[in-house]
């Protein structure tokens, strides 16, 4: 237990998260934040945009961010802190640059709360309304309980948080296996025929079709990057965080590629899917539907949208608290969201502003007909380009700064997973590109009005010299 103490104590802070949390719970966190059943919700879109390749949409995505998740175990082994790449590309690089990172992240995890929020409503809103007494719930009204109720739970402590989060992750498994046994049940006896087309279709391949498919199919996976964020409240430390982080990755990986597989031999006209894409979001339940009756579609649709809206939305309340945490602490956002409630050991201001903004976001965007794309475009372009950077600073701390002869982990994995990454960027929405860009326009005027006023992102801790690897004092 003193390992990681004694490793937050040499960075210049104290120990104020509870150390609560074990193997098994962050990865339990991991599967929540992806969502085990989240292609459910966006699979006729992906299908859609891939031509039908839905299955090698996943594993381009997957096969990007095993990258990602290599370069995040091998920062978090340097720097074993709260604030993800906020701390990792600012301690590995800079602390301007790392400001830039932590603000690019910041659009995916302020921003995912929200899309999370307004799916989970809507969904719930359209799937109940021939139940008297909930049909008159408003969007909102559904909105405004996800939020109230993750908030609750989150201010109560990251142990209550993590209990939660094992009681929605078994129920969303078993909805996933109720699928997967009907669906393949489905398929042996005729319902489908088996095909690799979800995997490789000759008539519809292109490289950029592929790719821009897997920029959507990657909002999917954001999440596992968050385990990161709980590197302070892990009872072993950074030991851990990278094994968790690969372990959720490939799971989820794993299951998306299952589903979508058996999902896309089901869906009875594939053309017209592709043609028309998936407006009302429902082909998946169409497909479950196909493999044992309308109440299998309709259980998926009912888990699709609690899952989304409960504990999807309270692990992703619980990310940026600690990213809005860290970065507080160093002075570089407001200080009372530094502040840590001493009977849960929770940033309970982070966690309230978090539920604040999150319903603001919400109730606006649900009166666009646009609110939801837009949200996930953002989400995606946030997280992507906070990735590359973080892929860059493994590069420059331990080629650079430690002389590190290690090429195979601290430049081909890192710069692999770089040019995956910008070419799924390259290719994503242009919308999401534009709006993306002016995101990060505005961060760098932030900051350079953080250095006009005398106020340069700094970080507390031991950094080394480059070159020496001795240990310098950086401002506190």
């Amino acid at each position: 237990m003193s390992y990681p103490v004694d490793e937050l104590q040499r960075f210049g802070y104290q120990q104020q998260l509870r150390r609560a949390l074990r193997f098994r719970d962050l990865l339990a966190y991991g599967l929540i934040f992806m969502v085990p059943i989240a292609p459910m919700a966006i699979f006729g879109a992906v299908f859609s945009a891939s031509g039908g390749m839905v299955v090698t949409a996943y594993a381009i995505a997957v096969a990007a961010l095993i990258f990602t998740a290599f370069s995040y175990s091998q920062m978090v082994k340097a720097f074993p802190l709260s604030g993800s790449v906020y701390n990792y590309v600012g301690r590995g690089i800079g602390a301007a640059v790392g400001f830039i990172a932590g603000w690019a992240i910041m659009l995916d995890y302020v921003l995912v709360p929200s899309l999370l929020y307004l799916v989970a409503s809507v969904a719930l809103h359209a799937g109940l309304s021939a139940v008297p007494v909930l049909s008159a719930v408003p969007v909102w009204g559904w909105l405004l309980a996800f939020v109230a109720a993750n908030t609750l739970v989150n201010t109560r402590g990251i142990k209550v948080t993590a209990r939660f989060t094992w009681i929605m992750l078994i129920g969303e498994l078993g909805v996933l296996l109720l699928f997967l046994g009907f669906g393949a049940w489905a398929i042996a006896t005729g319902k489908g025929r088996w095909t690799w087309d979800p995997l490789y279709n000759p008539d519809t391949f292109g490289a950029a079709l592929v790719l821009a498919a897997a920029s959507v199919a990657v909002l999917s996976f954001l999440g596992f990057d968050a385990i990161s964020m709980l590197a302070e409240e892990a009872k072993a430390g950074a030991r851990v965080i990278g094994r968790a982080m690969a372990g959720a990755l490939l799971v989820t990986g794993l299951l998306f590629i299952a589903q979508t597989w058996v999902a896309a031999i089901l869906t009875p006209d594939p053309q017209a899917l592709i043609t028309n894409g998936d407006p009302a979001g429902t082909a998946f339940y169409t497909a479950a539907a196909v493999a044992a009756g309308p109440w299998l579609g309709t259980l998926c649709a009912f888990a699709t949208a609690i899952a989304w809206g409960l504990p999807d939305s309270m692990v992703a309340q619980v990310a940026i608290s600690r990213l809005l945490y860290a970065m507080a602490r160093d002075k570089q956002l407001p200080s009372p969201l530094a502040k840590v409630s001493r009977k849960h050991n929770v940033p309970r201001n982070a966690i309230w502003l978090v539920a604040l903004v999150s319903l603001g976001i919400g109730l606006s965007m649900n009166k666009r007909d646009d609110g939801t794309a837009l949200l996930a475009s953002l989400i995606n372009f946030g997280a992507l380009t906070a990735f590359l950077l973080l892929h860059l600073s493994v590069i420059v701390y331990y080629l650079y700064r430690q002389r590190s002869r290690n090429l195979f982990a601290h430049l081909l994995m890192p710069l692999t997973g770089a040019t995956i990454l910008g070419f799924v960027v390259w290719n994503a929405n242009v919308a999401a590109q534009k709006l993306g860009l002016a995101w990060i326009g505005l961060g760098l005027l932030v900051l350079i009005g953080l250095y006009l006023t005398g106020r340069r992102p700094q970080l507390s801790g031991f950094t080394p010299v480059p070159h020496l690897g001795a240990p310098v004092r950086e401002g506190v």
